[in-house]
């Protein structure tokens, strides 16, 4: 739509106004996502600490009844490779009793087959009550408290064969990491 004003003979075209305001909105909007990707990504983790921050683990170097600590994003690793009597024992656990319900298979993940593998329990050793690091060497009795699993000497918790809080004060299960198998024996955390 066309009109003219009064006082001179210039044409104002509505239209064409319209457009060019909408043009130049749009035109800045996409100036300032342009100058604002960047400075966004910029805060994102670089590919180095993302690396640094998973870890690989050999499986066929835990022999059975033994247990692997290693650091990972600074916090120890338990990896436990579990006798048949320990796993027997963490699927008999009636997870009505605990504070923390959770199957053993829930604690664990599919190898590339697709399939649980109870021998091998990954977690996280810290305790859940406080953060200090339970114990729990295979054939120190003493150190595995009363469940065969894992004993934090702070304040006297006492996880099971599967790392399930059952006396104590600690409120939850050592924590699981995130983790997948890489092949049939090697895992990455993180």
């Amino acid at each position: 739509m066309s009109e003219h004003t009064e006082n001179s003979h210039e044409v104002i075209d509505h239209e064409k106004r319209d457009f060019i305001y909408i043009a130049t909105g749009a035109a800045a909007a996409v100036g300032a996502g342009a100058l604002a990707w960047p400075l966004v990504m910029q805060m994102g983790k670089a590919a180095d600490t993302l690396a640094a921050g998973s870890i690989e683990i050999d499986l066929s170097k835990v022999s059975e009844g033994a247990q692997l600590k290693l650091l990972w994003r600074g916090r120890p690793v338990f990896v436990r490779h579990r006798t048949p009597a320990e796993i027997a024992e963490a699927e008999a656990v009636d997870i009505a009793e605990l504070k923390d319900p959770e199957t053993d298979n829930q604690r664990l993940v599919p190898n590339p087959a697709g399939k649980l593998d109870p021998k091998y329990l990954v977690m996280v050793g810290v305790c859940t009550h406080f953060g200090c690091i339970p114990v729990g060497e295979q054939g120190k009795v003493d150190a595995q408290g009363q469940y065969g699993g894992w004993y934090c000497p702070c304040h006297g918790s006492h996880y099971d064969t599967s790392g399930r809080i059952r006396k104590g004060p600690a409120p939850k299960n050592l924590e699981i990491p995130p983790y997948e198998y890489v092949s049939d024996t090697v895992i990455k955390v993180g």
